[in-house]
């Protein structure tokens, strides 16, 4: 009996000894070879997650032009219901508001759409050439740098982004990007029509890295012109060495960087969505997603993009109607 008590406390002994080794050294090796993975693959491109569709019959989405995360919703310019609807973050549908119109809070062709840090929602209209100005829950409060009927500074806004306490809105038939203070000032003008480094041809969307360089996609031209915090002019991209060849974008429309360092630039008449790696200039591309089609990784002229605080890519799929999420 003793002898087999003595076998017993020697197998249990082992067993722990084994227990610990295996928790301090193969899972410590474990945990390390996935850090050492995630290392590798830091640049890699997100990976598809879910689709928002908004609700059934005539709450579904028709042509979502563009999406922004703010204050913890998802808000999506419903374009072809003239409306925005918004979501929570797992994309159940939330509320909607706007009609069509050319009043006070209504729309003929919301487009562009950005939160400040009060929750409140601007969205552009392109057809109404104006930028509304609404409460978190869709009460129109003002119109954004209205000067009168006469005298207007913004002709069709296109896409809109607020960093800091400055917004940035494309004048597509100007061809310019405005910059405005939150206020409505009018602080500077960049670009006008042309070829040129520093001109445009109807720009659309635009972002800006966090150093205040500013990414402008120069639709007509089919690159994205990049500009230093004081506006001037630093370089193109547009998939070629030092942005000067022949462009892999046909029709260039979202744009977004994430923390990484990566710019998402959207091809809308290819359907792709195309990764750079800004983080050192060199502009390399990483990687391309979607391509045309009806699939969950794949596109239908998608446009607006977006990329939240925690990384996570927004784009909508226009003509599939509906909103990719990736993470």
């Amino acid at each position: 009996m003793k002898k087999n008590k003595v076998y017993f406390s020697m197998l249990a002994t082992f067993v722990l000894v084994t227990t610990v080794f295996c928790y301090f050294f193969l899972w410590k090796d474990t945990n390390l070879s996935a850090q050492v993975q995630k290392v590798v693959n830091s640049k890699a491109q997100p990976v598809f997650s879910e689709m928002i569709y908004g609700g059934f019959g005539d709450d579904a989405l028709n042509k979502p032009m563009d999406v922004a995360v703010i204050d913890q919703f998802i808000y999506v310019t419903d374009t072809n219901n003239k409306r925005v609807q918004v979501f929570d973050l797992g994309g159940t549908p939330f509320f909607k508001f706007g009609k069509e119109g050319t009043g006070k809070g209504e729309f003929k062709f919301p487009y562009g759409i950005a939160g400040d840090k009060q929750g409140q929602v601007y969205v552009s209209d392109l057809y109404n050439g104006c930028i509304s100005v609404f409460d978190s829950k869709g009460k129109f409060i003002k119109y954004f740098a209205e000067k009168g009927p006469n005298e207007k500074i913004i002709e069709a806004p296109g896409s809109l982004r607020i960093f800091g306490d400055k917004l940035y809105v494309t004048d597509i038939k100007k061809s310019k990007v405005l910059v405005f203070d939150l206020e409505g000032k009018l602080l500077k003008e960049i670009g006008g029509l042309g070829q040129k480094a520093g001109q445009f041809q109807a720009p659309n969307a635009l972002t800006v890295d966090k150093d205040g360089n500013l990414y402008v996609v120069d639709t007509g031209n089919q690159r994205v012109q990049v500009f230093d915090k004081d506006y001037k002019y630093v370089r193109a991209i547009n998939g070629s060495a030092n942005g000067v060849g022949d462009s892999i974008f046909v029709n260039p429309r979202g744009i977004g960087i994430d923390s990484r360092g990566i710019l998402y630039v959207v091809s809308n008449l290819t359907h792709f969505v195309y990764g750079f790696d800004i983080s050192d200039k060199s502009d390399k591309k990483l990687f391309t997603f979607g391509g045309n089609g009806e699939s969950n990784t794949q596109f239908s002229l998608p446009n607006g993009l977006f990329v939240d605080e925690n990384d996570n890519v927004y784009i909508t799929d226009s003509s599939n109607q509906r909103v990719a999420v990736y993470k």
